[in-house]
């Protein structure tokens, strides 16, 4: 059975887990590695059992401990060429992935990895290039998409095949608005390849979702300019006027910045 945890959603550290019996994956891993190894013990996370790291982009808060995860378990990195240049350069991270542990990801060209099939797709933020996952296991599509300015074709379609699915519901307009950013940031957040507002993530999900899509949780909620009840309540009622019953039709869970959740099983 597939099992997915969230060991943290926001920009203080994005780490997401999804493992099989015998094989597992994590993508981005922000988190100190520290803090992964003590929340992985507290769930009984065998990381001798990850096999695969996938990235989505490279900025600190989904690379913090790429290299010392990679080189302390010997797991190679999935990442994109130009992903794998913004990790050597960026001087946040102290350890950088050895050469050969570096594996190169192509958008729209899909991967074998031990029990996983995995297609990435381009998703629009201002890193060197970022990347949301289409992960099929056990005959579950598994979809994660986060840092995202705005929706494009190839995210609905991801979204459309989800059984489960993580997407990011950053900020609330007004909260952004009005909030305590410089005008320089809040332009950033709100522009095409910022990060996607409660409204967009909840409009994305009303009009690609499928009726097999079953549990949808919303990533890396700002702390300033979002929060959790208001990020939920804003996509139900979007979904709510598409004539979707959040609860019975799907369910929609936050995932928690700084703390685990989960574990969730899959199927």
């Amino acid at each position: 059975m597939l099992k997915f945890i969230s060991f943290g959603s926001g920009s203080s550290g994005n780490c997401y887990y999804l493992g099989t019996a015998t094989d597992a994956l994590i993508i981005d891993i922000g988190v100190g590695i520290r803090t992964l190894k003590k929340h992985c013990k507290d769930y009984g996370v065998n990381l001798s059992k990850v096999n695969h790291l996938l990235i989505t982009h490279d900025h600190a808060d989904h690379i913090k401990s790429v290299g010392s995860f990679s080189h302390d378990y010997k797991v190679p990195v999935y990442a994109t060429k130009l992903v794998h240049k913004g990790i050597d350069a960026n001087y946040c991270i102290t350890r950088k992935v050895a050469t050969e542990l570096k594996e190169t990801v192509e958008p729209g060209l899909q991967l074998n990895l031990g029990d996983f099939c995995v297609k990435p797709f381009p998703v629009p933020h201002d890193a060197s290039e970022n990347l949301g996952y289409e992960i099929t296991a056990e005959g579950v599509c598994f979809v994660i998409i986060t840092d995202a300015g705005c929706i494009t074709d190839e995210i609905c379609e991801a979204i459309s095949k989800a059984d489960y699915l993580v997407i990011e519901a950053n900020h609330d307009v007004e909260m952004l608005k009005s909030g305590p950013y410089p005008e320089y940031l809040k332009k950033r957040i709100a522009s095409r390849s910022g990060h996607l507002s409660n409204t967009d993530c909840g409009t994305a999900l009303a009009e690609n979702m499928s009726e097999h899509l079953r549990h949808v949780w919303l990533c890396h909620l700002s702390e300033e300019n979002n929060h959790p009840e208001l990020a939920r309540k804003t996509v139900e009622a979007i979904l709510r006027s598409h004539g979707v019953i959040p609860g019975k039709d799907v369910m929609i869970e936050i995932l928690r910045r700084t703390m685990p959740t989960g574990p969730y099983e899959l199927k």
